[in-house]
């Protein structure tokens, strides 16, 4: 999905600037909004990778003037209207207007350490990995209207495979509702005048972690 949040390489938006000593929260509603988030999440309403789907469907302008967790509020909103948890109404409101739809699991007092800690994405590979570490590999040009893993800045360029990450559940597969769909996943290298040009650092490194679908040999 080629959205605002795909920033890298990007011009106009300035340096990065860490806060100095930054808290964990800048207000009491960041912490309520990542608690909600993850109830919603432990309860199966949706997976990370939905979750970082809908972040990707916020407008440019919301996008661009949101904090962090900013933006997880208005995912959040959003999901829950768009599974018909809550209304919009209810949202408007502040409280429950309509009894709640069940759910597939109840949160409990016991269950929240789970909610901290992020589950396996590791599964059985049903084909060896296709590539091998030392080669060259071609990232594919794809512009998918839905959820992908590969940035922007990265597609149509060739690089190195430097490990070999085993097999996960593949993101693409799980937004748009086709299962798991495993694939291999690899750490790729690439040179920064490959990605950046002739003007770029010479010294400049890039490694990504890519999926298999997303690659081909380098020769083709």
């Amino acid at each position: 999905m080629d959205t605002i949040h795909d920033m890298g390489g990007m011009h106009g938006f300035g340096n990065v600037e860490p806060e100095t000593n930054e808290p964990v929260f800048h207000a009491e509603w960041e912490a309520r909004c990542l608690a909600l988030n993850r109830a919603m999440g432990a309860i199966g309403a949706w997976t990370i990778d939905e979750g970082r789907a809908g972040i990707e469907m916020l407008p440019p302008g919301v996008y661009l003037t949101s904090s962090y967790y900013g933006k997880w509020a208005r995912r959040l909103e959003n999901m829950v209207i768009a599974r018909g948890l809550a209304g919009a109404d209810e949202i408007a409101a502040g409280h429950a207007t309509r009894p709640g739809a069940p759910m597939k699991r109840k949160l409990t007092v016991a269950d929240v350490p789970r909610t901290l800690t992020r589950g396996s994405f590791f599964r059985t590979p049903s084909a060896p990995a296709r590539f091998a570490v030392g080669e060259r590999v071609r990232t594919k040009n794809i512009h998918p209207a839905t959820h992908t893993r590969l940035p922007r800045y990265a597609r149509g360029h060739t690089g190195t495979i430097e490990a070999i990450r085993g097999c996960h559940v593949f993101p693409d597969s799980v937004t748009i509702g086709a299962g798991e769909n495993p694939q291999w996943l690899y750490t790729v290298l690439f040179e920064g005048r490959e990605l950046w040009g002739e003007n770029s650092d010479p010294t400049l490194r890039v490694s990504i972690e890519a999926f298999e679908p997303y690659l081909e040999p380098a020769q083709l």
